[in-house]
């Protein structure tokens, strides 16, 4: 249950913080919430970071649903005691979906959040999603590279 209520909440986080920028901003517009550092730039993105792969909507809707589907292979398979891995596993699906939904209904990814920490050759505003994607399989990483054994001992002990 507790992985729903994370994939649950990324979706809406997402959803709502794509409205509110959708309906009081003109694409390509950027307010500067803290000037150059930190905007709110509205851009759509048919790509993955940095616009990599554009105009590749039915490969990323695919790649969305293979991660889904892993996640829901594996929800079984990992112990309800270890929420770190769960935690991780919500913010993966939460994120995936998110965009998912964006590629599904609008044909491309709704991005806004504008950090400018890193040079314009790599200008990369991105969202919710993205984070939680990124967050998510990053913590995942980290979790199985410092406990490996840990982790496929308990995963395999739990399989029926």
């Amino acid at each position: 249950m507790y992985i729903w209520f994370i994939i649950a909440l990324i979706v809406i986080l997402d959803r709502v913080s794509k409205i509110i920028v959708q309906n009081n901003m003109q694409i390509g517009e950027s307010i500067g919430v803290i000037p150059g550092f930190f905007h709110i730039t509205y851009i759509l993105n048919s790509g993955a970071a940095f616009g990599m792969l554009s105009g590749k909507r039915w490969f990323f809707i695919i790649i969305s649903l293979i991660v889904i589907g892993g996640i829901i292979f594996f929800l079984n398979k990992v112990p309800k005691e270890h929420r770190a891995i769960r935690f991780c596993m919500g913010l993966i699906g939460g994120g995936a979906l998110g965009n998912m939904y964006d590629r599904i209904f609008i044909g491309q990814v709704v991005d806004f959040l504008d950090f400018r920490v890193w040079p314009e050759v790599w200008s990369y505003i991105f969202n919710i999603a993205d984070s939680s994607l990124v967050v998510g399989s990053i913590l995942l990483a980290w979790l199985i590279y410092k406990q490996p054994d840990s982790i496929s001992t308990r995963i395999e002990s739990n399989n029926p």
